[in-house]
């Protein structure tokens, strides 16, 4: 009888596309996937380090199965960008763990795990991805039936000084557009209705600086573009797939091709996520963040200029070494600027291994504290005004899942990524609503159904 194998996933898009491809190779070796940790033989955990917190949870997560599992002792491995950073030091923190995978290691799970199987202990694969070894994924093998995230780079070469991902995920290495493409078909064949392109830095992609692959832009043939990253959307955008989002764009690498490309094909969604982490000079020069406050307004002005009106999201972070109460000043002052539709505030938190670790943190927690709720409370404040000028507007709103907080409601997205609530009945799921908003909500709009799908 095959061993099965629960995968837990934490962290970002990435992540989960990780656990979608290793779910694939794990059942093509012929394993079990399992939808809890139970009875499981083996128990995996696809790990985040971006925030302190995310590194924590997963060993809040190890102790609890070790609670559950008295009785027997599973296989625990840990997999992702912990693993990747904290090697074999995982060994020792968690005397459960006897598997440990980096982030290139995915493809390689299976001979892993049939090793610990076979009674070999203290597994470790941090390697590089292998001559071989590709990103493809079956569009069978989504996490959702309606949704797919497709990764079009991995990695970053920015190094901001707070940030852990050039550690933990490598430098940037694009897929070919030609393979990009081809995925997105087969999606749409399989009848999927959104598509998100993902990456660290979506806008840096550039497939021919690949040390692996030739130069070449194959699969971009013939479409315009100032940087091949908007060359590749409307090559996306040319396969029909009916809505194209993409996350997350860096603000030194946004060029305003990119918002005339969404301008050009309808089914470009007018969602940009553009992290500031500060509205700072002083600030974003500690960063290392490449830009200043006055370069990054000049991207926003494109984008407000757009022909449609564009959703925008932002990263902030609060706390961060050596900020004074003037450098917050700046950033408020940018948030009100701005007017995002959502925004993501973080309170510093060191990452072991960056330069930022080697500053003096001595923005005190409460102070932290005290900046990130009077942030949160501009943004509500300007958030709600966006919402409300929803009201009574017609949206469209891809019908994901059924509401956490209704049994009478179903949920999803627009176009513009706005979360909407609505009753219908769950045979709707799947499909693309025209509903009325009745209602803007901290966090999401209310609305009703215009007519059956």
């Amino acid at each position: 009888m095959s061993a099965t194998v629960y995968l837990e996933t934490f962290g970002c898009q990435m992540n989960v596309a990780d656990s979608e491809r290793a779910a694939v190779r794990l059942r093509a070796a012929g394993f079990n996937l399992g939808d809890s940790p139970e009875n499981a033989d083996v128990i995996i955990f696809n790990t985040c380090s971006v925030r302190e917190r995310a590194a924590h949870k997963v060993f809040t997560r190890i102790g609890e199965v070790r609670r559950q599992r008295l009785s027997d002792e599973p296989i625990v491995g840990v997999i992702g960008c912990v693993a990747q950073l904290e090697g074999a030091t995982l060994f020792d923190s968690s005397p459960l763990v006897n598997l440990i995978a980096g982030t290139r290691a995915t493809d390689r799970l299976p001979q892993l795990i049939g090793r610990a199987l076979d009674g070999e202990n203290r597994i470790i694969d941090l390697d590089e991805r292998r001559e071989g070894e590709k990103w493809d994924l079956p569009a069978t093998a989504r996490t959702s039936k309606y949704v797919a995230f497709v990764p079009i780079i991995e990695g970053c070469n920015k190094f901001c000084t707070y940030c852990i991902v050039p550690y933990s995920r490598g430098r940037e290495k694009s897929r070919p557009a030609s393979e990009i493409v081809a995925e997105i078909k087969e999606l749409r064949d399989h009848g999927y209705r959104e598509i998100h392109l993902i990456g660290q830095n979506v806008n840096s992609y550039r497939p021919h600086v690949n040390s692996y692959r030739p130069r070449t832009e194959a699969g971009l043939e013939g479409f315009k573009g100032a940087t091949l990253f908007c060359r590749l959307l409307r090559a996306v955008a040319a396969t029909e797939m009916e809505r194209i989002k993409f996350t997350t764009s860096f603000p030194r690498d946004f060029h305003p091709d990119i918002v005339a490309a969404i301008d050009e094909y309808d089914n470009l969604c007018e969602w940009i996520h553009l992290p500031v982490q500060s509205g700072s000079d002083r600030v974003l020069r500690m960063m290392r963040r490449g830009h200043t406050a006055s370069d990054y307004f000049k991207r926003i002005e494109a984008i407000k200029n757009a022909r449609r009106r564009m959703s925008i999201t932002s990263d902030i972070i609060v706390g961060f070494p050596g900020e004074t109460d003037a450098d917050f000043r700046d950033t408020m002052k940018l948030v009100e600027q701005v007017a995002y539709d959502g925004l993501y505030i973080f309170k510093y938190s060191e990452r072991p291994g960056t330069p930022a670790a080697r500053l003096d943190d001595n923005v005190s927690r409460e102070e932290k504290t005290t900046r990130f709720l009077e942030l949160e409370q501009v943004q509500r404040r300007l958030q709600q005004t966006i919402y409300e000028r929803y009201l009574g507007r017609e949206i469209k709103v891809l019908i994901e899942r059924p509401s956490s907080k209704s049994e009478d409601d179903l949920t999803g997205h627009s176009t513009c990524h706005k979360v909407v609530n609505f009753p219908a009945p769950a045979a709707w799921l799947g499909e693309v609503a025209r509903v009325r908003v009745t209602q803007a909500k901290s966090n999401s709009l209310y609305g009703e159904i215009l007519s059956a799908p």
